[in-house]
């Protein structure tokens, strides 16, 4: 139903995401071609960020013991020479105080609200203590980023931490430009088992942590509250798919303007078929690489997509925010990281619902997205200790709260959940109780679209087809399995090769 991928948006977030929620993303639309990765060369010209040099304004070269291959990375293969250094992080001692602070710089990509949220929180870090000075540079989206990343790397000029997305951090971990976490968490006395289980555990390889969760969301079914009652509705989401096709849709089609969309969807398409595919009883690949997109149950998952367009039911957009926002579409499925742009822009225009996924023939499906925060490889002991200390704050039980409440990402802290403090915010705001009572019932998402080296986009591609150009489904995920097992030839040697 959407047109294209962005790994994760934050229009309103920080490009779309599921997570993206800035005006970069926007500026770009929601095109796969627009979105398709950027080469490393590519950009160098656009141009990385520079580091500032302490104390001036010029050039601070940091170097690494290797650079990681952007064509490798990026590109159809996946290139595993050594990238930073040897991963061991050390005993963490905490960073000294004596030369004055460790300064630290840490790439994110969250733009717009988010960005301002965000800012705030390295603020009150830096705020919070004289030992560590931690300096933020937005990088663009999450797919931005991460190219700068690999740039960057490459010219040895790559920052302390990054944001990392669920499709872009597992690529710098098998090139070992991330370090593991453990003894650094150990040495920070960092709870790890008062993280949110299922997204903690997805930075997790050969019994190493390589990130900590932090802007975590799920796919949220947003609808207009406004039309729902013009149309006769219940004030709730659907339940399953069928009752939205054979009840809501029609109903809808009836009350709103004929210009109006009943449903728009206008990116992050295979993450959001993730959730669908499960809901058919498919999926895109096993834990094992093997692809099953093109089995029967897949291709009636995207047959379902198909026929959405064809019965005038569904309509891709540029940007289904958007369009949501403007009162063009009446029902979308997006981020919980698009929820307070979303609240924000219908105040005293319409009143917003939001819902669980609607289930298919197979029960229900939501994957789990967003982004964590990984620390590069080759630092310094001392940077090694200051970073940890900053992500230990930013994904602090008070801290998550807040972050929570005024993004609409998740908390990835159990405590944050079960605080009084976001429990009357929840009691007084149902739409951000949605996200945290579907949490328990998402999933990790398949390897193809996670691990595999441009597998979202791969995906994506696919969906377009079938969506913008009608194509059949079973000969479109046929092709898109061929593509996918051959570009998960590479991941298959390097997990081995690092035990995972």
């Amino acid at each position: 139903m959407g047109r294209g991928s962005r790994g994760h948006d934050h229009r309103d977030r920080a490009h779309h995401c599921p997570l993206h929620r800035g005006a970069t993303a926007s500026g770009r639309g929601n095109c796969f071609r627009c979105r398709q990765g950027v080469t490393a060369t590519a950009t160098r010209r656009a141009g990385v960020v520079p580091r500032k040099q302490e104390g001036n304004a010029s050039m601070n070269l940091r170097t690494r013991r290797g650079a990681l291959s952007a064509a490798g990375l990026f590109g159809t293969g996946l290139a595993l020479a050594a990238c930073g250094g040897d991963g061991a992080s050390g005993g963490a001692a905490a960073p000294a105080a004596s030369s004055g602070p460790v300064k630290l710089v840490y790439w994110g990509a969250f733009a717009a609200n988010l960005g301002k949220v965000q800012e705030e929180v390295v603020k009150q870090f830096n705020d919070s203590q004289k030992a560590v000075t931690v300096e933020h540079q937005f990088q663009g989206s999450y797919e931005e980023l991460a190219n700068k990343l690999t740039a960057a790397l490459q010219a040895k000029q790559a920052p302390d931490m990054a944001v990392l997305s669920d499709v872009w951090w597992y690529k710098f971990y098998l090139n070992k430009a991330i370090q593991p976490m453990d003894d650094l968490m150990k040495a920070e006395k960092v709870d790890t088992k008062d993280y949110v289980d299922s997204l903690f555990n997805e930075y997790v390889q050969a019994g190493k942590s390589y990130a900590l969760p932090f802007a975590r969301s799920t796919p949220l079914f947003y609808y207009n509250k406004d039309a729902y009652k013009k149309a006769g509705l219940p004030d709730r989401a659907p339940k399953t798919w069928d009752e939205f096709v054979k009840d809501f849709a029609p109903k809808l089609k009836g009350a709103i303007d004929p210009k109006q969309f009943v449903f728009a969807n206008g990116g992050y398409s295979a993450w959001i078929f993730q959730g669908v595919i499960w809901q058919f009883g498919g999926a895109y690949s096993d834990k094992d690489f093997k692809m099953t997109i093109g089995e029967p149950k897949g291709v009636q998952a995207g047959e379902f997509y198909r026929d959405s367009i064809k019965a005038g039911w569904s309509q891709s957009v540029k940007n289904d925010t958007d369009e949501f926002k403007q009162m063009n579409a009446v029902n979308i499925i997006n981020s919980t990281g698009s929820l307070v742009g979303i609240l924000d822009a219908a105040k005293g225009k319409f009143e917003v619902g939001t819902g669980f996924l609607p289930e298919g023939p197979a029960g229900f499906g939501c994957p789990t997205g967003g982004a964590g925060v990984a620390i590069l490889s080759g630092l310094a002991k001392e940077k090694q200790a200051a970073s940890m200390q900053y992500i230990a704050f930013a994904t602090s039980p008070k801290v998550q709260a807040s972050w929570s409440q005024q993004t609409g990402y998740m908390p990835v802290r159990k405590t944050a959940i079960d605080s009084k403090e976001m429990q009357d915010f929840v009691k007084t705001n149902p739409n951000f109780k949605t996200a945290l009572d579907q949490l328990p019932k998402t999933k990790f998402q398949d390897s193809a679209r996670v691990f595999v080296p441009n597998g979202d986009q791969i995906l994506a591609k696919g969906l377009e087809r079938i969506l913008v150009n009608q194509e059949a489904p079973s000969t479109v995920f046929k092709e898109v399995a061929e593509t996918l097992t051959k570009e998960a030839e590479p991941v298959i040697k390097a997990r081995k090769a690092l035990g995972a």
